[in-house]
């Protein structure tokens, strides 16, 4: 899907939106396993803290504060909405700065950017919307973006290995 369309003097390469989407939502689905099973062996909160942080952008922090940290199907389900809904618009937004920069060109080039993008969203997530969002320091650390790195590396790596080419349809 490298289709150029001359603007100006800029030639925009086609991205692949459908396998940007696919790609971001992979993604998301491996970092939320990962910190399930990580946060279930090592932090004392249990494994449902994360989801606990997450929802409480779409229902208020009443409900922070009044469950805790305990399993409760409403909180995991709109966390998880709002973590892969997230991840496919990041993908989206990730298969478009690899293909226009050409940095789908190579594995290396993938990996380098999805980890340099993922330390972009790590900033966005943790320094900009924290201030809307301020529960959400207590997730800040280097566990956290760690988390975004490979986030943001899986993404592009799977983005490139799933666009379709000019060959395919």
């Amino acid at each position: 899907m490298d289709t150029l369309v001359g603007v100006g003097g800029w030639k925009w390469r086609a991205t692949d939106w459908t396998a940007a989407a696919v790609s971001g939502f992979a993604a998301g689905a491996v970092l939320m396993v990962l910190d399930l099973i990580w946060s279930a062996l090592f932090h004392p909160d249990g494994p449902w803290r994360t989801s606990h942080m997450i929802a409480p952008i779409f229902i208020g922090t009443d409900a922070l504060k009044a469950t805790g940290y305990g399993f409760s199907v409403g909180v995991v389900a709109i966390a998880l909405a709002t973590h892969y809904l997230l991840g496919m618009v990041f993908g989206l937004v990730m298969g478009a700065v690899l293909t226009q920069f050409k940095l789908d060109a190579s594995a290396s080039l993938a990996l380098a950017a999805g980890a340099i993008l993922g330390i972009a969203l790590y900033l966005v997530n943790f320094d900009l919307l924290v201030g809307f969002f301020p529960w959400l320091a207590e997730l800040r650390g280097p566990a956290t973006i760690a988390a975004h790195v490979l986030f943001g590396v899986v993404t592009a790596l799977l983005y490139r290995r799933l666009r379709r080419t000019r060959a395919e349809p």
